[in-house]
Order: C-alpha cells, then sequence, then structure tokens
C-alpha cells in the first residue's frame, strides 16, 4: 500500500480510536479481550481500507468493522467473557476512565451490557448522538426497525437501572 495512504490510515485511527474503546467497554470484560479485540478491529479496518469509497462517513465505517468484528469474536471464542458489570474498567489507560468514573455511568454501562449484542450496539450509537439513519446505515437493519429497538431497548434500560437501583 502506498505510503500516503499508510499515513491517511494512521491520522484516521488516532483521530477516531475512542470509538474502538468505547466498543471494547461494551462488549469485553476483562482488559486483555478488549486489548486482542481492539488489535484485531485495527487490522480488519487496515484491510478494508483501501476500499473505503465515502470518506464523509469515517465514524460509521469504523463503528460498523469494530461493532462486527466484535460480535464475531464473540460467537467464535466461547471462552470470552461478555461484560455485564464492570469489574476492573479502571485498568484500561482510555480517556474513558475519567467518565466511567461517574456512578451514574457505570450503571448505565451496566444496564447497557444486559442487553443483546445488536442491542449494545444500536444503543452505543444512539448514545453517540447519531441519527437513526446512521445507526441503520452500521447495523445493517431499517430506519423503523431502529427506531423500535431503541424505544424496546430504552424500557429494558429502565426497567434494569430500576432494578440495579433497588438492589443498592
Amino acid at each position: 500500500m502506498a505510503e500516503y495512504l499508510k499515513t491517511e490510515f494512521l491520522e484516521i485511527l488516532a483521530n477516531y480510536q475512542g470509538i474502538l474503546h468505547k466498543v471494547n467497554l461494551i462488549y469485553f470484560r476483562n482488559e486483555d479481550d478488549r486489548r486482542e479485540n481492539f488489535q484485531e478491529v485495527v487490522f480488519q479496518l487496515w484491510k478494508s481500507f483501501p476500499r473505503l469509497k465515502n470518506k464523509n462517513s469515517i465514524g460509521s465505517w469504523i463503528y460498523r468493522i469494530a461493532i462486527n468484528t466484535s460480535i464475531t469474536k464473540i460467537k467464535s471464542e466461547t471462552n470470552i467473557v461478555l461484560n455485564e458489570s464492570i469489574p476492573d474498567i479502571r485498568t484500561d489507560s482510555s480517556a474513558l476512565d475519567k467518565m466511567m468514573e461517574n456512578e451514574a455511568v457505570q450503571e448505565l454501562m451496566t444496564a447497557i451490557r444486559q442487553l443483546n449484542a445488536i442491542d449494545k450496539a444500536i444503543m452505543l450509537l444512539y448514545l453517540e448522538e447519531k441519527s437513526y439513519e446512521e445507526i441503520a446505515e452500521v447495523i445493517g437493519i431499517t430506519v423503523s426497525n431502529v427506531g423500535a429497538r431503541i424505544s424496546r431497548a430504552k424500557e429494558r434500560l429502565k426497567q434494569t437501572l430500576k432494578n440495579l437501583n433497588h438492589e443498592k
């Protein structure tokens, strides 16, 4: 690959690596799994980079590959422990650590982790303030399906958060 493409890819990766960390926090409990998945996502991004046609939708492209790679990894490896709680979140040396110190954010993340793989991705994108159209593009479902799934996921999250608060 030409040197300018390598430089362009590294710049994009530097600017958008937060997406990879967020996806990893949603899908993987332990730091080693998150680190391994991060590397796999970067590899998949690198492989598909020459075919990226629309440079205006880089964020969507990165989300799509990160989510699909994460889900594929979970499905293919039975020893992966899905992240349903936040036991070791502060061991990551990412900018997300500060955000995760907030108890309300931790509770929301715990609740999101209890959703199925697709709904986790949809809610992550929704919380990133992506439009229903962008979410539909990344996930590969219709816009109306996005709306319905968000509505149902919000209800499940409300109930989960209510249950978490009653347990305290």
